[in-house]
């Protein structure tokens, strides 16, 4: 116990792993509960959002996915990505651990303005999907002209 005083940061990580552990254990023969379960602990799929210029950019994670498995929706300022990810698993073959969530998957980000769902860009790359995510007309800046009344 003395290095869980003494560790720190270290210490903080071991910990994190042994949750982690313990719930992979208590999920791990749940194989229908597993995607909810997973998911409540680590949001599938990761996914990263920047910005730059007039457009913004999403990463997720989807390994062993192929473009027919999701699907991703945009509206206003929601995105969706959702899909299926089979499980692959040989005749009279038993999983001895199962750490990688299988089943239907469902993922909504709120983005930080409208984008323009007409012109989103899309592509599936080696497990890594990215998404061209352009603002919309709505929610791009306008010069207002100003009049006098001289």
């Amino acid at each position: 116990m003395n290095g869980w005083r003494n560790g720190g940061v270290h210490s903080m990580t071991q910990l994190r792993n042994e949750v982690d552990r313990v719930m992979g254990d208590f999920f791990g023969g749940v194989s229908a509960a597993l995607p909810r379960a997973y998911s409540a602990l680590h949001a599938f799929p990761a996914v990263n959002v920047w910005e730059a210029n007039d457009e913004l950019f999403a990463e997720a994670e989807l390994p062993g996915m192929q473009s027919g498995d999701v699907e991703v929706t945009v509206v206003g300022n929601e995105l969706t990505l959702s899909g299926k990810r089979s499980v692959e698993q040989n005749e009279g073959s038993q999983f001895h651990r199962r750490e990688r969530g299988v089943g239907e998957f469902s993922r909504t980000l709120r983005l930080p303005y409208d984008v323009d769902p007409t012109a989103v860009e899309a592509t599936l790359r080696d497990g890594v999907l990215l998404l061209k995510l352009p603002k919309a007309e709505s929610a791009r800046p306008r010069k207002i002209q100003v009049n006098s009344n001289a």
